[in-house]
């Protein structure tokens, strides 16, 4: 399945980047990121929309359904790309940075701390992955707090 995946994105990725291969790279890769944020943040917006609809609202189901299947994701394709040498840094910035960047920021949360926990560095895994949760809520409430604060 995963290589049906593959070669269907390849062949839609090929043809896009047809459209701008003897461009200059400092053009080519934002206009790489750009065509696969589009989609990735269409998939995380419609896929909210719906398990708010099915599921209710009162636990945000969506959130945490992208935030799981974007983590696989980027594990399956960072797999796969090195694995086969995927070589081509267009298609890795258009799916890995662009389509999974917008679909959710957790997948490469999660990547960031495996990489750092498969170099052997426990104290950065630990700092990095309970300290962007802890202090990513904290600065959540901080933003809130601040705003509540300047609008009153």
């Amino acid at each position: 399945m995963f290589v049906q995946i593959h070669h269907f994105l390849t062949a839609i990725t090929q043809k896009i980047l047809v459209l701008f291969t003897t461009a200059d790279p400092t053009i080519r890769a934002p206009i790489a990121v750009s065509l696969g944020a589009i989609p990735g943040a269409l998939c995380r917006y419609y896929i909210s929309l719906y398990f708010g609809r099915w599921f209710g609202t009162d636990f945000p189901f969506g959130t945490f359904f992208i935030n799981l299947t974007g983590a696989f994701l980027m594990g399956a394709f960072v797999t796969f790309t090195l694995m086969r040498s995927l070589s081509s840094p267009d298609v890795r910035l258009l799916l890995a940075v662009g389509f999974l960047g917008s679909y959710t920021t957790f997948s490469t949360y999660a990547l960031d701390a495996i990489v750092l926990f498969q170099s052997g560095n426990l104290g950065f895994t630990l700092f990095y992955g309970l300290g962007s949760a802890l202090l990513g809520f904290l600065a959540v409430v901080l933003g809130q707090l601040v705003t509540q604060r300047l609008l009153h």
